[in-house]
């Protein structure tokens, strides 16, 4: 783990003037202009990020269309991609320190979590893929004896990837080291404001050996590089975590430019459901707490919706509260912090209103729901729970990505089912129950792409992560996610 010594060290680094990473190096815009990096954790800017625009985006996907036609990457034995790749991975976990904070400066997160669900997490990331891609096997259709039926599994071409500020690297390395591993070059859009840490990633794979124009940054205004990347005629898959708003644009742009395939990890309203006989309430509240107030409650897989069952709501609300109030909000580069910045003036605004709305709404507000630590200058709002919360609430029917909770109450297995599922998302939720058969029924029953059982979080690459209904399509993580990357082709061979 990092040291508080390496910490202040870093803190204090001079960032600069961050340019566009195409072609293996760092370049100007093309109107030469830029964005400034303003830090949640003080409201002041540190650095500033080229403001790319379409005619960018068109260098990016020509370096890696040529890059790719060039086949030192695509055409590459998967044993010398494994070989660059995994190098890839050693030197992210190498510059962990580094990583870790400058991402922090740039959104906010605490640094206990973002050590560990950053830099490790992406070089985690990295090495698996490096792993598995050298055994991703091609078929032998079963066919007649005079004919010889192959299929082949060949890289799709020019990825575009399209991450949030959240956990730009993690989510970032989702995308990447698959697509990468798969043989395809990618052009990454990173979020406006956490960009500093993809394009420094950009940068280590270079170092490890990652030919020119085979991954590319190009940073700016979503408004403007994503739309040009979602409308790029020579971009064949668009990979994008965000909001559901956006995700529709990119089908359009699909459907607009050249039918480029579009892979969409959107929002969530996750249900966390605690039943009267959850092992152990104390945990489950200190857990509970956890899923939806850390870093600031900007998780797509957060807890936001929690269900309790009546035989034990005062008790476990009691244990909740208690919970909530021992967590630490603070600076984030500070590791005595449990809870870091919200991202951005802009999202404190945003979080604030749904606040405001609920309590008009008639939820009652039991802790929270102001913002704290004005001297800074910084972002910060303090964890915030309602209770009494009807369905019917825009509390419990849209995300805020921001740490605010709405608890519900309910009676029966069957009603908290109901209410789990009423809702336009399902991306995450939780069930926390000694029963086994309660659990396995929950499990079939909750419309959600992940359903954790007596813990919430935590699951590692080796399973996928991904939603049902509006909550998009498309898994990322696991070996499914190479899926995504890979085009099949048939060979008819009459012998």
């Amino acid at each position: 783990m990092i040291s508080q010594n390496a910490i202040e060290t870093l803190r204090k680094t001079e960032i600069g003037a961050q340019g566009l990473f195409i072609d293996g190096v760092q370049v100007e815009a093309t109107s030469g202009a830029s964005l400034p990096v303003t830090s949640p954790i003080d409201g002041r800017p540190f650095a500033s990020i080229a403001d790319g625009n379409a005619a960018d985006i068109d260098r990016a996907v020509k370096s890696a269309r040529k890059a790719f036609e060039k086949g030192s990457w695509s055409r590459a034995a998967p044993a010398f991609r494994k070989k660059v790749l995994t190098k890839f991975a050693e030197l992210v976990e190498k510059h962990a320190d580094e990583l870790a904070v400058l991402g922090v400066r740039d959104n906010g997160t605490e640094i206990g979590m973002a050590y560990k669900a950053e830099p490790l997490s992406a070089a985690g990331t990295i090495r698996y893929y490096a792993e598995a891609i050298d055994k991703v096997y091609g078929e032998i259709a079963p066919t007649a004896e005079n004919v010889l039926g192959l299929i082949h599994k060949e890289p799709l071409g020019v990825v575009g990837v399209i991450v949030p500020w959240n956990f730009p690297l993690m989510i970032g390395a989702w995308k990447i080291a698959p697509a990468l591993a798969a043989g395809n070059c990618v052009v990454v859009k990173p979020p406006e404001i956490a960009s500093l840490t993809l394009l420094r990633l950009a940068e280590l794979a270079s170092e490890a050996g990652l030919p020119a124009g085979v991954l590319n940054v190009v940073t700016g205004l979503g408004a403007v590089t994503g739309e040009a990347l979602g409308l790029h005629m020579d971009v064949d898959a668009i990979a994008f975590t965000g909001s559901g708003p956006v995700g529709r644009r990119l089908l359009e742009y699909s459907a607009r430019s050249n039918l480029k395939r579009v892979f969409l990890e959107l929002g969530g309203k996750s249900p966390n459901i605690v039943f009267a006989d959850a092992p152990d309430l104390k945990q489950t509240a200190v857990v509970s707490a956890n899923g939806i107030f850390r870093n600031s409650g900007q998780v797509c897989v957060a807890g936001s919706r929690l269900l309790v069952q009546s035989a034990v709501y005062d008790r476990f609300m009691d244990e909740l509260l208690s919970a909530t109030m021992r967590l630490k909000v603070g600076d984030p580069l500070d590791l005595t912090s449990d809870v870091g910045a919200v991202s951005s003036a802009e999202q404190l605004d945003k979080n604030l209103g749904f606040v405001a709305r609920a309590t008009e709404e008639g939820a009652r507000l039991v802790t929270g729901g102001q913002r704290m630590l004005t001297e800074t200058g910084g972002s910060y709002m303090a964890p915030t729970i309602f209770e009494n919360v009807m369905q019917d609430m825009q509390l419990a029917r849209e995300e805020v990505f921001g740490p605010v909770l709405g608890v519900m109450r309910f009676e029966t297995e069957e009603e908290a089912v109901r209410l789990a599922n009423s809702t336009i998302y399902g991306l995450a939720s939780a069930v926390w129950t000694a029963n086994l058969s309660t659990a396995h029924r929950m499990v079939r029953a909750i419309n959600a792409g992940v359903v954790h059982v007596n813990t919430y979080g935590g699951a590692d690459i080796t399973v996928p992560l991904g939603g049902v209904k509006q909550s998009g399509f498309g898994r990322d993580k696991s070996l499914h996610a190479l899926e995504k990357y890979l085009e099949l082709k048939a060979a008819w061979i009459a012998l």
